[in-house]
């Protein structure tokens, strides 16, 4: 197998949580099988969430922090994204930064439409969401119709070329047992050596 450029994001905002726990894991995994490998964790980054008045045509100047963010999803070729769900979506923080990475001009173009959509620019990656949460799978698919999962495949990941997304989902996360964790740990282990 190719070596592959890898992004790894935490997309929880603490300083300790699984996500960083499962970022570290994928990214040992990966790098021991010949990969490069890039992590954000998101508490190390300052920026302003917030839009703001910024729009297309005048978009708000990213900071240096989202920049680099930006250039790391640019160079990847997977992007493997690690978050709670929390309140049925993402958590603040990482939804703006997602708002203020995904950019026209580039992670998607608005000047060429296909299909009444704007043409995806960031074609040829690949992804993999690893998501936490308390809801049952059951739960989450009969009652919410997966909504969030619906979200990051085709209206963020799918939106701007990335895909296929893959979804990696563990429940019960808020007090997991020791073992259901090593369990969860082996899991990203072995997604990390495959770069899937």
């Amino acid at each position: 197998m190719a070596n592959k450029r890898i992004l790894l994001v935490n997309g929880h905002p603490g300083q300790n949580s699984l996500s960083r726990l499962f970022v570290d894991t994928y990214a040992h995994a990966a790098r021991s099988a010949g990969h490069d490998i890039r992590q954000v964790h998101l508490s190390d980054l300052n920026f302003d969430m917030d839009f703001g008045d910024g729009g297309y045509a005048n978009p708000k100047p990213l900071e240096s922090d989202l920049e680099q963010v930006l250039q790391s999803f640019e160079w990847a070729d997977h992007i493997v994204m690690s978050t709670p769900m929390w309140w049925g979506g993402l958590p603040a923080k990482l939804k703006g930064l997602l708002d203020r990475i995904l950019l026209p001009g580039r992670t998607f173009d608005t000047r060429t439409l296909k299909m009444g959509l704007p043409t995806p620019v960031l074609t040829g990656k690949t992804g993999r969401v690893i998501m936490t949460s308390d809801t049952p799978h059951w739960f989450m698919r009969l009652f919410y119709r997966s909504a969030l999962i619906r979200q990051l495949n085709s209206q963020i990941f799918g939106f701007v070329g990335i895909k296929p997304t893959r979804i990696t989902w563990f429940s019960g996360a808020s007090h997991p047992k020791a073992n259901t964790v090593d369990t969860w740990k082996r899991k990203i282990h072995k997604l990390g050596l495959r770069a899937a």
